[in-house]
């Protein structure tokens, strides 16, 4: 008879966007019930490009999600970004890794990057004090078609980021494509991957089931069947490359469904559940806690989680909205419920 619980490490989230204001007071707390910790996404209006704004908004995200929870803050990089700024919020402690969003790339991403090569000083110090660069993998070039964003960026960018800048740590996050699993497979220990439930559980199909589907609509999107395969079987593989990122992005519900509909899936709430669904499926179960709760702290070179979650074998069903907002799975039932 299979385990009716499953207990775990507390695991960590390396890729999580809480927004601000009230948005921010609306989903920290589903973070923070499931995670320790979580490395924060930095695109707001304006991005936290200062170790000022950095600490300010380390202070809202603290009062919205409440005692045990420690997010881990992240540097926006843009072409002008200054080495001594990166390196000083480094070394206080502040800043746990940099954030590269090529312009354009997704949601508040217009002062991102426009040009790899006019960071590279930013790069070379970072590589030199240990400090990680999170990267947003996709093409913003018009020519190039939205579903191979992610295979052009490995092929014209991150494969020459990684020769130039061997030293430095790397994470590929919420990767999508059978190209980006063969990449991250044949690099050094250097470089890692974050995978997302969303990108686990549909492919391309779900975007247009009946009709436009707004809510299964994120960035990077999802991809072929094939690439949701092969991105599954590297997340429970149990290699140590692949860990937990759920990239949850909540939008209201009128910002999804609207003309221009935001990208986005907010997963918080059921972000355990719906992994542990996939590890289920897989037969891997024995590997989840590694993937959720000790593969990514390894990688930053943080303490594993002294503390506990357990999971039950109780059906959940995911609400219609949460908050104003459609959580990934709506109105689905999932195998596994959070237990407290």
């Amino acid at each position: 008879m299979a385990s009716q619980t499953l207990t775990i490490r507390k695991p960590d989230d390396w890729h999580v966007h809480l927004r601000d204001g009230e948005m921010l007071l609306n989903v920290a707390p589903y973070t923070a019930r499931q995670f320790a910790r979580a490395i924060v996404m930095p695109n707001l209006i304006p991005p936290i490009t200062s170790v000022e704004a950095a600490h300010g908004y380390r202070a809202r995200i603290l009062a919205a999600a409440g005692n045990g929870f420690t997010p881990l803050m992240t540097c926006y990089l843009t072409d002008g970004t200054d080495p001594d700024e990166l390196a000083r919020g480094f070394e206080e402690g502040v800043w746990v890794a940099a954030k590269l969003y090529p312009a354009g790339a997704t949601t508040n991403s217009a002062s991102g990057v426009t040009d790899i090569r006019k960071i590279y000083p930013a790069l070379e110090r970072m590589e030199r004090i240990g400090m990680v660069l999170c990267v947003h993998g996709e093409v913003t070039h018009p020519d190039v078609d939205v579903f191979d964003r992610e295979a052009v960026f490995i092929e014209r960018i991150l494969t020459r980021l990684a020769h130039d800048f061997p030293e430095l740590k790397i994470v590929f996050e919420h990767i999508t494509t059978e190209e980006a699993v063969r990449f991250v497979d044949r690099a050094g220990p250097n470089i890692a991957a974050t995978v997302t439930p969303q990108h686990l559980i549909i492919n391309r199909n779900a975007i247009f089931a009946g009709g436009l589907r707004p809510h299964a609509f994120c960035l990077p999107v999802a991809k072929r069947e094939r690439d949701r395969v092969v991105v599954r079987r590297a997340a429970t593989s149990g290699k140590r490359k692949y860990f937990l990122g759920t990239d949850s992005a909540p939008h209201s519900r009128e910002a999804k469904e609207s003309a221009c509909g935001c990208a986005g899936i907010f997963n918080a709430p059921f972000a355990l559940e719906a992994y542990a669904a996939v590890f289920e499926e897989e037969d891997a179960l024995d590997r989840f806690e590694a993937f959720a709760s000790e593969h990514g702290a390894r990688f930053y070179g943080l303490p594993l989680n002294e503390g506990t979650v357990t999971l039950e074998r109780a059906g959940v069903e995911v609400p219609s909205t949460i908050d104003g907002v459609v959580p990934f799975l709506a109105g689905e039932t999932l195998p596994w419920k959070l237990a407290g």
